[in-house]
């Protein structure tokens, strides 16, 4: 695979603008793309817009303009070759009459596959898989588990004490971590397309669930709010039932069953930040993806734990994680871990609009 330095730091600026519209394309992918001139110079750069908006590349090409002739189109996913309700990624390249495209993840469903072969077909140098397994882990991690296993990719955030506590041995919780970690939920927030709560966190807690700006306004878009009543607990007056964001109360009996449920309203990233019990549910069924922790450097020795029974009882068997990142974030440390077992992926035809 022959790749130049100018296009192995594009695909890197690519990724980055596809994690930067995370939670807002759903049920479409979040891509970047970057035009280079044929001297290797940035002139162009888009990433996919809400849906019924262009995709990264139709960006990129607008900004480029004539500059993209002859150059080179970088971008996370291959370009589509159908029509939704946007035209085929593919015919605009050919148009702009681009001569070089490398793509990072190859198409993988049958709707949009054939980008990669009609730009060949045409003449055009294709260059398919550059840091395929740094883009797939990246921002197109979340779709490409709708894709594969038609749900919901769940990232579960939790804040414990260094000794796993998730709330003191009388129930209080509130500011755990300080504000900088909460600053880092709300950013968190923002890139998923809803947030999930079980009914006994929405009513001890009586938390609102939304995205502040760094201003400590409602930021502009809201993901979807989430809380799973079985039981019909949750009282009128809950502040997650106000009208600063969309709710979506759930009676849905298992995990499997909550995230086809949302998997149906076009969520692709899910943010799981119910109490210990219903974070064991998802765990016990295999249905966590990540996992964020902020830790507090303080102790409590006594009241619930961060996460409730997993059916767990003897080493051997314990659920293990690899660190992806530590990050600080004031007096407190941001983990990011993705468990290590093996999802068994089925393969299911996404639908790109």
């Amino acid at each position: 695979m022959t790749v130049s330095t100018a296009e192995r730091q594009a695909m890197i600026r690519a990724r980055e603008l596809g994690a930067a519209v995370l939670g807002t394309t759903s049920p479409n992918p979040p891509v970047g793309a970057v035009i280079l001139a044929p001297d290797g110079t940035p002139v162009g750069e888009g990433a996919t817009a809400p849906p019924g908006g262009p995709h990264a590349e139709i960006t990129a090409l607008a900004q480029a303009g004539g500059r993209a002739r002859g150059g080179t189109v970088v971008v996370t996913l291959e370009p589509c070759a159908h029509t939704g309700r946007t035209g085929p990624c593919a015919d605009a390249l050919l148009a702009a009459g681009v001569a070089r495209v490398v793509v990072a993840v190859p198409e993988p469903t049958e709707l949009a596959d054939g980008g990669a072969d009609r730009l060949r077909a045409a003449g055009v140098d294709v260059e398919v898989g550059v840091e395929r397994d740094e883009a797939e882990a990246g921002a197109l991690a979340a779709w490409l588990t709708g894709v594969r296993e038609h749900r919901p990719f769940v990232v579960w955030k939790v804040a414990a004490t260094l000794d796993g506590r998730v709330a003191a041995a009388d129930g209080s919780s509130r500011w755990i971590t300080g504000e900088a970690a909460r600053a880092a939920v709300h950013q968190l927030r923002a890139t998923c397309d809803a947030v999930v709560v079980g009914s006994g966190t929405a009513v001890v807690d009586d938390p609102q669930l939304t995205v502040r700006d760094v201003a400590g306004g409602l930021a502009g878009r809201q993901p979807l709010r989430v809380v799973v009543d079985r039981r019909g607990r949750l009282p009128a007056t809950a502040r997650v039932l106000d009208d600063a964001a969309p709710t979506h109360v759930s009676r849905a009996d298992t995990p499997a069953d909550l995230l086809a449920e949302l998997f149906d309203r076009n969520v692709r990233r899910l943010l799981l930040e119910g109490g210990p019990t219903l974070a064991a549910a998802f765990l016990r069924e295999g249905l966590v993806d990540e996992v964020v922790v902020h830790l507090a450097p303080t102790l409590l020795g006594a009241g619930p734990p961060l996460v409730g029974d997993l059916g767990i009882s003897t080493i051997s068997d314990a659920l293990s994680l690899a660190t992806i990142e530590v990050t600080p974030l004031g007096g407190d440390v941001q983990l990011r871990l993705r468990p290590t077992r093996h999802t068994g992926a089925r393969q299911s035809a996404d639908r790109r609009s």
